[in-house]
């Protein structure tokens, strides 16, 4: 795509080129109306009037560009408009897709804290249960060495162990 600076430089040429192709015309055909003949000079009218065509050839020649231009301006300016309008719409629809991801990783926050929480309380069961089975070995050997001291006794009382 061009830009309008050098849309108008190329229509400004073709305008010059139109003027000059004109004016060119125009003192060719007062120059050479017969190939045989001179022809006589232009009436005072003859010139007025050949001049007012070619200003009005220039004068239609700019409207043309300006309108040209103007066409362009349009056209880009109403794209703009409607690109604006799309991007206001994709913006607020990443407003809401950011809230909805922002709840979803609250949720999954809150499920990891929970998750978390309860590892802990099975590490601290599984604490409680080893402490317990430890408590519990003490139990049993203190038990089995009463009872292996109260089997000792028993048979020193009968007289047939001992020393």
């Amino acid at each position: 795509m061009h830009s309008p600076t050098s849309t108008i430089s190329r229509r400004t040429t073709t305008l010059l080129t139109n003027a000059k192709y004109f004016k060119h015309r125009l003192s060719d055909n007062t120059k050479h109306d017969t190939p045989t003949m001179p022809s006589p000079p232009p009436t005072p009218e003859e010139a007025q009037r050949r001049q007012t065509e070619a200003r009005a050839a220039v004068t239609a020649s700019l409207a043309s560009v300006g309108a040209s231009v103007d066409n362009e301006m349009r056209t880009r300016t109403a794209d703009l408009h409607a690109n604006s309008a799309a991007i206001a719409k994709q913006e607020k629809e990443l407003a809401k897709q950011t809230a909805a991801l922002a709840k979803q990783t609250a949720e999954w926050d809150k499920l990891l804290q929970g998750g978390t929480k309860k590892l802990n309380e099975v590490g601290d069961i599984q604490n409680w249960a080893e402490m317990i089975e430890r408590d519990l070995l003490v139990l049993e050997e203190t038990v089995r060495l009463v009872d292996g001291k109260g089997r000792e006794r028993e048979e020193s009382a009968s007289g047939t162990g001992g020393w």
